[in-house]
């Protein structure tokens, strides 16, 4: 466990592995979760959604209550549950985002979905006798995509967060894999000797969460006409 040194900028942690390369591979890490939960879960989230607005009724009733019931259950004592059930694993923290994240999706697409499918384009293609899977999948969802895209970039700072905490409280991606909640874990009882164990992978969080918030606020305002204009 040394500081900085020729062949290692950033210094080692307490078994002698540069910190800078766990950096690195501890963000292929975060980025991968969260491509792979938001992609997923928005998949999901947004076919729910899309499925409830579209034919109302009791199809509309029965999912939102399902909505309801995931957003009433807390997600870490969910993680928790896993992590005793099965081992601590990547397959779990996508598990645990996905369980999160997809009532989101679902109600965005429901509400765009309720004012949509009242449009004069999808009651021409009424008129035409197109299918329910056509007017869904051919004239409203290409209407979604654009809200679909400014939340799920939104998201992807959240979701590397929330794998951070997971892995810091040992239920997310186990050791000796660096994930970068990992390295905080592994250095909260060394801030005296060795900060940077710590420090540094708490600052990759807040840099990199940050410029993803940044750039989710600049794709909303891209691709919303009216911030556009104003």
């Amino acid at each position: 466990m040394e500081g900085s040194k020729p062949g290692h900028p950033l210094g080692t942690d307490r078994l002698g592995r540069d910190t800078l390369s766990r950096l690195l591979h501890g963000a292929r890490i975060s980025l991968t979760v969260s491509v792979i939960g938001i992609t997923l879960t928005g998949a999901a989230g947004s076919f729910i959604g899309l499925l409830a607005g579209f034919f109302g009724g009791w199809i509309d009733t029965l999912l939102m209550r399902l909505v309801d019931i995931s957003l009433s259950l807390p997600g870490i004592l969910i993680a928790v549950l896993l992590s005793v059930v099965f081992e601590p694993s990547f397959t779990n923290v996508i598990v645990v985002v996905a369980f999160l994240l997809w009532p989101s999706y679902a109600r965005l697409v429901r509400g765009e979905t309720l004012g949509i499918k009242h449009q004069e384009f999808v009651s021409l293609a009424r008129i035409a006798d197109c299918s329910s899977l056509t007017i869904m999948f051919r004239h409203i969802v290409p209407n979604l995509a654009p809200s679909v895209l400014v939340l799920a970039t939104l998201h992807v700072g959240y979701v590397i967060v929330l794998e951070a905490a997971l892995s810091f409280l040992g239920v997310g991606i186990p050791p000796p894999t660096p994930s970068w909640g990992v390295m905080v874990a592994d250095g909260r009882g060394l801030i005296e000797q060795a900060w940077w164990v710590s420090i540094l992978p708490g600052i990759a969080i807040l840099v990199t969460v940050l410029s993803l918030n940044v750039l989710g606020d600049w794709v909303r305002d891209r691709l919303d006409p009216k911030l556009r204009q104003v």
